[in-house]
């Protein structure tokens, strides 16, 4: 079960460097300033979404295989938390940009970037303290 762990941890990483690395950019360079809205709040809840799932798959795994591993519960639950966090801020996120409420954007928006940059990170190094 080690493996499908690695495995899910490894879709985390590759779903939050996509979409940080190619489709942000992307979207901010190509496309029109009013077609962005449209599919960033169309994305990033999905991201998150699936970032979520995948804790609690990445948990439910530790949990069958019985594991007494304490980093594994540690990784998929902050998995799993980070991004429910960053889901139920978009709402809130949006509504700030909307309104031009920019330093409440301004939170909210590093909010969600510093977890799921904490995201990446655990996802990528707790293969190499176990």
């Amino acid at each position: 079960m080690l493996l499908a762990q690695v495995l899910i941890s490894g879709l985390v990483c590759g779903l939050i460097i996509f979409q940080s690395a190619f489709v942000a950019p992307t979207v901010f360079r190509d496309l029109p300033e009013e077609s962005r809205p449209i599919i960033l709040r169309s994305l990033f809840p999905k991201l998150f979404r699936s970032i979520s799932v995948a804790g609690i798959l990445f948990t439910l795994l530790a949990l069958l295989e019985g594991s007494n591993l304490i980093i594994a519960y540690c990784v998929g639950m902050f998995t799993f938390l980070a991004g429910l966090i960053c889901n139920l801020m978009v709402g809130a996120t949006n509504k700030a940009r909307d309104n031009g409420d920019d330093k409440l954007f301004a939170t909210l928006h590093r909010i969600s970037v510093v977890l799921t940059m904490s995201v990446l990170l655990t996802n990528l190094l707790w293969i190499f303290i176990v």
